[in-house]
């Protein structure tokens, strides 16, 4: 299974070392998602020594990276157990580098002196622990690259449906999905709702077909998260944090108001722990944005967002969710009720855009007495603004596009439900003000598992007309 989990990260990992310039690797990514996994299997996948030092069990090598002497860290860290001769050869890994901020300092300094040591650094954390110490990153001396839950098409592959994931991967709009296909795919998207992308999860439920194996994963990965808190905060802080944690798993897609979340505290104080759990990257801000631009994160409203959680699978265990309440559930129960569809939507849309810390997914909200509109998110794709919803339902229902397209002028906009692919050329009237205005636009309705598919779509539909006329259904 392993060579379907890494399959991606590993391939940047090998464009990233056979780089002439090279630069020290930053792993991003919550605890748990398989960071230190990857490194392992990169370093066997391209033959190399692999330096391995958690710098949790190692902090008395503090000195070291203090003194910014990469001669002596390279020294002391040859003098571990189980280390030998550090080279060219070699790739250098810092795990739980936040719990030795001065190595974080220190990257900068092997890409300086010592540019032919591959070094990769990951951890947890350690965004909160940049802004205690008042450091910062070195800026322009080290590359990232973002690790969160396996994607859909990764967890079939997991699964032996490399088929499926073909299906996926290669879709465009002239093809149609068979009947039986498309209800195989969304079969196995219920259970990937159930199951999640957490990497020892899907290996416990790939090996044992057992829902039950991966909710017990679940069960740990949360417990393991509760350990980390004393960590980080203060005794006194430990149980609103954690009640906070819970709370964003189940209010996903709703906007933040402090007061859900803890009645009898300062909201500044609420507003803090939220933002200790995205350092942590177990949930992540969707701000709303007023979309008059490219790019759209120019207009970000820092007060509007609403949360999205790490994963699916442990969203809903947190929420309570079992096999059974999924099997008594219809599938437009799916999409209608909750915040399932949107999470799933949100999960793989955030892969998109994670690659970028300075990047954030979007949405739109316009809050008015009588015309109050939401679009759950708005994405860019060739200098075009592309609105999207998750909902089931005929055209005629979707206010909220429909208003949005009004507004900002988009020619495309895109609905994932449950139903097979579909373009359709819409054209209404809604009211901008108290003016009724015209609205004209192409609206592709993708099935959820084609998420991943949506930027190939996007890429041929964007300013092709022609093209859309002849694979609509109208």
């Amino acid at each position: 299974m392993n060579n379907y989990l890494y399959r991606r990260q590993i391939a940047d990992l090998a464009r990233w070392i056979d780089r002439p310039n090279r630069k020290p690797l930053v792993i991003r990514g919550a605890r748990q998602v398989g960071k230190s996994s990857l490194v392992r299997l990169f370093a066997t996948y391209k033959k190399r020594s692999l330096v391995e030092v958690n710098l949790e069990r190692h902090s008395d090598l503090r000195e070291s990276f203090l003194s910014l002497d990469i001669g002596r860290v390279v020294n002391d860290l040859e003098i571990l157990p189980n280390v030998g001769t550090v080279s060219d050869q070699s790739v250098i890994f810092l795990d739980e580098v936040q719990a030795v901020p001065p190595a974080i300092t220190a990257l900068r300094y092997f890409y300086e002196d010592r540019p032919e040591l591959p070094v990769v650094a990951a951890g947890s954390l350690f965004d909160t622990v940049l802004a205690d110490q008042r450091l910062s990153m070195p800026v322009g001396r080290v590359e990232y690259l973002h690790m969160g839950p396996m994607t859909f098409t990764e967890f079939l592959r997991a699964l032996g449906n490399e088929r499926f994931a073909l299906t996926i991967q290669e879709f465009d709009l002239t093809q149609e999905i068979s009947p039986f296909r498309h209800n195989r795919l969304v079969s196995l998207l219920r259970t990937y709702f159930s199951v999640g992308g957490m990497p020892e999860a899907v290996a416990s439920y790939s090996n044992s077909n057992r829902l039950s194996d991966a909710k017990r994963i679940h069960s740990s990965i949360v417990d393991s998260y509760r350990d980390d808190l004393p960590k980080y905060v203060g005794s006194s802080r430990i149980q609103r944090v954690e009640n906070i944690l819970f709370t964003a798993a189940r209010t996903v897609g709703r906007k933040v108001k402090y007061v859900n979340f803890a009645r009898d505290v300062p909201a500044r104080e609420t507003r803090r722990e939220l933002e200790l759990l995205c350092s942590a990257k177990l949930v992540s801000r969707i701000f709303h944005s007023h979309c008059n631009g490219i790019p759209l994160q120019a207009e970000l409203d820092p007060n509007a967002y609403k949360l999205l959680f790490l994963d699916i699978g442990l969203m809903n265990t947190i929420c309570g969710l079992d096999q059974s309440s999924f099997d008594q559930r219809r599938d437009e129960d799916l999409v209608n009720q909750g915040a399932l569809a949107e999470q799933f939507i949100g999960q793989h849309l955030q892969a998109e855009v994670s690659e970028n810390i300075a990047n954030h997914l979007t949405y739109w909200i316009r809050e008015r007495r009588s015309q109050s509109a939401e679009v759950d998110y708005v994405v860019s794709h060739a200098k075009c603004i592309v609105p999207i919803e998750v909902k089931a339902g005929a055209t005629g229902s979707l206010k909220s596009l429909h208003q949005f397209v009004a507004e900002k002028h988009s020619r495309i906009a895109v609905r994932f439900d449950l139903n097979p692919p579909t373009v359709q050329h819409v054209q209404t009237r809604v009211r901008v003000g108290s003016r009724p205005t015209s609205v004209d636009y192409w609206l592709i309705s993708l099935p959820l598992y084609l998420v991943e598919g949506l930027p190939s779509v996007l890429k041929h539909a964007i300013g092709n007309e022609t093209f859309l006329r002849r694979v609509s259904c109208n």
